[in-house]
Order: structure tokens, then C-alpha cells, then sequence
């Protein structure tokens, strides 16, 4: 019996020792001999161990159209981008925003040392071009996109202004020669900007009615800013909604998919689950209060005017009314903020009914955080952009301002209950993922210039844009510990297998979207701002931090393949060198 050994044990016998092992000793033991190698992958075996080692919840089926449990296994363990390869360390300062081309080519990078820079992103990765903004009297470049054709680029930055005001810009560079085309004021600097389609791009600006109400203007910008005749536009208002408690729109990003709200039930429905709203954060005050000339303030104008003298006579008419009866004393800005609502309730357009697009053209819908409650940003809004609104062709810019004109309306509005410090699109638009740090459950917004405390943990949820419902359990992990008014964004991505983002924990998260696996920790040395997927190889992932680096990670199997693996040898032997 004792020279028969351990390869007669009955299976029984064997599906208990083998339940008790990790990967590692399970796939080792398999080595002992045929009969145990058929047993150590055994499907029940491996299943159990994959909800375990990942802490999957059991009612999460296998992933659709895998043959089995161990290949499951292998594909998270060699697929996630968790080995770091290259650390890019040519930044001077706090790297905040990293983003790829589409064809996955080239990869920018935007910094507190106010440079951009272009990135080749061949094995090892290298520095093609970097441009700084400090001519343009820009404090820092804070993200950058490329068209849908990468030849041209848009970098965002915050602008120096006026007795050292802080607002946004947006600079235009072609890919060929790395020539500014054109410059766009952005206001707040948070809007960060987008790309609309392959020659316009979105920008905003924030004008003030009051202490604590605004409006915020979404504008199309021409990417070539040069007058091609005296009849043709290169900037054209969509949209002009208004901002209560000091809310502001920020962080516009465009969804580009046919099914998008297919299946949404309501129009907008703003619930207000916590009490009263008001105030801007620390940045966007400043922005507010300092660039007298962008922002309106005192010097409001026109259309704006006759808002402000609106508002101004409701408010004496109210305050003579309340003196006749007094009910519970209000404070300046929950006064403000009743009136604001009262006039939007008769100047705000109704939401527009969905339209189609001819031609099976796919619909475009502008996504972006916005507010009611408080200044920190816990809804967002979505408003579809109709055919006539994606050129600048057409009226003269302002002909159809007056007397007469309304705000627009959101299509939509989703709650978050939170501080919004992050988003992002799945490939096919059809998902957002958002970070947001949670209110309290019972709290009351009593001065919304004082929100809530935010929670330390960061929460990754996920929407369906066609039913506009959440899905999935928040992913968690990574954490956040600045308070509401410090509070900054954390940008995410979302490739087609995983999503990654970063954290003030000092390190960067990947989780598997099926799923909601926790796959992979990035260490860093200070707070990870941005993360980055390569659109055509999900195995490849960048990471910029406060640490003034850029981490490159590749994914096991990616080094294990022998061209990769010369490459990298070859790259490590010159560095050491």
C-alpha cells in the first residue's frame, strides 16, 4: 500500500485535500500523476475556488460563452494588467490626467507643471513631443483628449485671470506639427471640455444671477477658430440651463449610442432626499468671485440683466408678503433659492421629446455632473443633442436670445446621494461608471454652503444609460480622505473586460465587470489621479500620480509572449545600463 502511495487515495478523498489548496499547490498537485492531474481541474473544484479567492457572490454566473471554471481562473490571473514594466518619470511636478488616442498609438499626459505631453507607446514607451502651456499664462493642464481620428488634440487647462482669478481654457493642437489652432475659455475649469465629433469640440461657461444662483452655458466650438467667411459660425449656444445653491455643470462628457434611453421610464426627476441646497466649492468659488470680467457678477448685461431685475422683484415682493405674515425665519441664500425655483418654475422649457436621427445615425447625449442641494456635484444630467445642434452652420450667433427666451431643461436626472469625483463610458456607451463618496443616509442639507460629510470610501457604480437604472453592487476598495470643499476628481476607464481607477489610498484599483472582482492593487507613492486603458489592447494600462510618474502595466500573459518579452529584456538591460 505504501509503494501504491497517494495515487490510490479514492476521489472522495482527493476532492477534499484539493478543496483545502489555493491555485498555486491545486495546479502542483495535478502534476503527481494523470488521475490526480483530472481531478485537480475538475469544474466544481475550480468553481469553488473562484468564488472564494475572488470573493465572487454566488448568484454571479460564469462568464457567458467560457467553457469552465479553471479557464475563468486562468483569464482574471493572466489577463489584468498588474505587473509594472516602465516608469515614465519625465513629469516635474503632479501628474493629473493620462489618456490614449483611439488607435492606441500615442497616450497624452497633463500636469501641475503645466506641460502636455505626447507619448509613443511602442515598447518602451516614449517621449515624442511635450509642449508647455506657461506662454498661455496657464497654472497647470488638468486633461487632454484626442479626436475620433487623432490628428487633432484637446488639452484643458486653468487659466490665470485677472487679480488672480482661476478659470478654465481649452487649447486645440494638430497632431502634425503640434500647432495651436485654437484657444476656448471654459468656465468652470471643471468643465474640462469634449469632443463633440472630429471638428467640434464643447465647452462651458458659468455666469452668476445672484449669491448663490447661476447659469451655466454649454457652447459648440469650431476646432479651427479662423473665419472661413463672414456667414459662417465658429461658435454656437446648446444649451443655457439654470444652476440653483451654487451647483455648477462640470465634467461634460458625450455618449455616442443608438439604444441610449431606450428603455428609461421617467423624464427628469430631481428628488430632493436631502434638505435645502447651496454654495460652490473652494475652486469654483474662486472662479465665481475673482474673473469679474467672464462672470457676469456686477457687471450682468442684456438677457442676463433682466433676469437679475426679475429676480430682484420677486425677492421685495416676497419679503413684503412675508412681512404681512412671517413664517420661520429663512437665511439670504434659502430666500434666494425659493425665488430662483419659483422663476425657473415659469422660465425653464419643458424637457424635449426624444427624437430620431435620420439615416440610422447614431444619437449623441450630453452627459455631465451637475446639482439642486449644495455646491459639491450629486446629480447627473443628461440632454440629448439634436441634429441642427452639431454644426456651427446656422442663425447668427445670440439671434435668438430676448425678452422671451427660457432655459433648458434636463432630459433626465440620476440621484447619486454623494460626492461625484469621477466618470466614465463602457466601449459601447452603453454603462457609466461613477466614483462617488456617500452622504450619510438621514442627512439634512440645512445650508447648502455646508454639505454633508463624505464618506472615506470611494464607490464605483454602474448605470444602464438604456434603462437609467443602477446595476450591479457598487465596486469597492479603493479610498478618498479629503473633505467636500477639497475634494478632487478621480479620473476612471472602462475597457471591455475590466475598469480601473485611482485613489488617494496611494495605489490604483482593476476590477473584472462581470464579475465585480477586486483583480489587482497598483501601488504608487502618493494619490493616483488618473488611469488609462490602450482602446486596442485592454492588457495594457497607465496610471499617473502625484508621485510626478506614469506607471505602465502589462498583464502576464502579455509577458509572456516572446516578442514582448525580448522587448522588455531589451528595455530593462539599457536602463540598468
Amino acid at each position: 500500500m505504501e509503494d501504491a502511495g497517494p495515487s490510490l487515495l479514492p476521489d472522495s478523498i482527493l476532492y477534499q485535500i484539493f478543496q483545502s489548496l489555493g491555485p498555486a499547490d491545486l495546479l502542483s498537485a495535478g502534476l503527481v500523476c494523470r488521475r490526480w492531474y483530472q481531478v485537480s481541474r475538475d469544474d466544481f473544484l475550480w468553481k469553488e475556488l473562484f468564488y472564494r479567492h475572488y470573493q465572487v457572490q454566488r448568484f454571479i454566473p460564469r462568464y457567458p460563452g467560457s467553457d469552465s471554471w479553471y479557464e475563468e481562473f486562468q483569464r482574471l490571473c493572466d489577463s489584468a494588467p498588474c505587473v509594472e514594466v516602465e516608469r515614465l518619470q519625465e513629469h516635474t511636478d503632479q501628474v493629473l490626467h493620462i489618456s490614449f488616442s483611439h488607435s492606441g498609438e500615442l497616450c497624452t499626459s497633463c500636469s501641475k507643471d503645466c506641460t502636455v505631453k505626447i507619448w509613443n507607446t511602442r515598447h518602451p514607451i516614449s517621449l515624442l513631443h511635450s509642449a508647455s502651456m506657461r506662454p498661455h499664462h496657464w497654472n497647470y493642464t488638468q486633461f487632454s483628449q484626442f479626436n475620433s481620428d487623432d490628428t487633432l488634440l484637446l488639452v484643458s487647462g486653468v487659466f490665470v485671470g485677472p487679480h488672480n482669478s482661476c478659470a478654465g481654457e481649452i487649447a486645440i493642437f494638430s497632431l502634425d506639427g503640434f500647432n495651436l489652432l485654437s484657444r476656448v475659455r471654459n468656465k468652470p475649469y471643471d468643465v474640462f471640455g469634449c469632443w463633440l465629433n472630429n471638428t467640434h469640440l464643447i465647452s462651458g461657461n458659468l455666469h452668476r444671477m445672484g449669491r448663490v444662483t447661476s447659469c451655466s452655458v454649454l457652447w459648440l466650438n469650431k476646432a479651427f477658430q479662423d473665419v472661413e467667411s463672414e456667414n459662417l459660425n465658429v461658435v454656437k449656444r446648446l444649451f443655457k440651463i439654470q444652476n440653483l445653491n451654487a451647483s455648477t455643470i462640470r465634467m461634460v462628457m458625450v455618449a455616442d449610442c443608438p439604444d441610449l434611453l431606450a428603455e428609461a421610464e421617467d423624464k427628469v426627476e430631481i428628488t430632493q432626499s436631502c434638505s435645502q441646497p447651496q454654495e460652490e466649492d473652494e475652486d469654483s468659488t474662486e472662479e465665481e468671485e475673482g474673473s469679474a470680467e467672464d462672470d457676469l457678477g456686477r457687471d450682468i448685461v442684456g438677457e442676463d440683466a433682466q433676469i437679475a431685475a426679475a429676480l430682484q422683484f420677486l425677492m421685495e415682493d416676497q419679503i413684503q408678503e412675508l412681512q404681512e405674515a412671517p413664517p420661520p425665519p429663512l437665511t439670504e441664500e434659502q430666500f434666494e433659492t425659493k425665488v430662483a425655483q419659483w422663476y425657473a418654475k415659469y422660465r425653464t422649457k419643458q424637457p424635449d421629446e426624444p427624437q430620431a436621427v435620420e439615416g440610422g445615425a447614431r444619437k449623441k447625449y450630453l452627459i455631465f455632473t451637475t446639482g439642486s442641494l449644495t455646491y459639491s456635484p450629486h446629480q447627473i444630467g443628461i440632454k440629448q443633442l439634436l441634429p441642427h445642434q452639431m454644426t456651427t452652420e446656422g442663425p447668427v450667433l445670440g439671434e435668438e436670445r430676448g425678452p422671451n427666451e427660457f432655459f433648458d431643461s434636463l432630459d433626465h436626472v440620476i440621484n447619486i446621494h454623494g460626492h461625484i469625483i469621477g466618470m466614465g463610458l463602457s466601449p459601447d456607451h452603453r454603462y457609466l461608471y461613477v466614483n462617488s463618496r456617500s452622504w450619510p443616509q438621514d442627512c439634512v442639507i440645512s445650508d447648502p454652503m455646508y454639505p454633508p460629510p463624505i464618506a472615506e470610501e470611494i464607490e464605483l457604480r454602474v448605470f444602464d444609460l438604456k434603462t437609467l437604472r443602477e446595476v450591479k453592487e457598487p465596486l469597492r476598495a479603493h479610498r478618498a480622505y479629503t473633505p467636500n470643499n477639497e475634494c478632487f476628481f478621480i479620473f476612471l476607464d472602462v475597457s471591455q473586460d475590466f475598469v480601473a481607477s485611482g485613489a488617494e489610498d496611494r495605489c490604483g484599483y482593476i476590477w473584472d465587470r462581470h464579475y465585480n472582482a477586486c483583480l489587482a492593487t497598483l501601488p504608487h507613492d502618493d494619490v493616483v489621479n488618473s488611469v488609462a486603458f490602450c482602446p486596442v489592447d485592454q492588457e495594457l494600462l497607465l496610471t499617473a500620480s502625484d508621485d510626478y510618474t506614469i506607471k505602465v502595466w502589462r498583464s502576464r500573459r502579455s509577458l509572456r509572449c516572446p516578442q514582448n518579452l525580448m522587448r522588455f529584456s531589451t528595455w530593462s538591460a539599457s536602463s540598468d545600463t
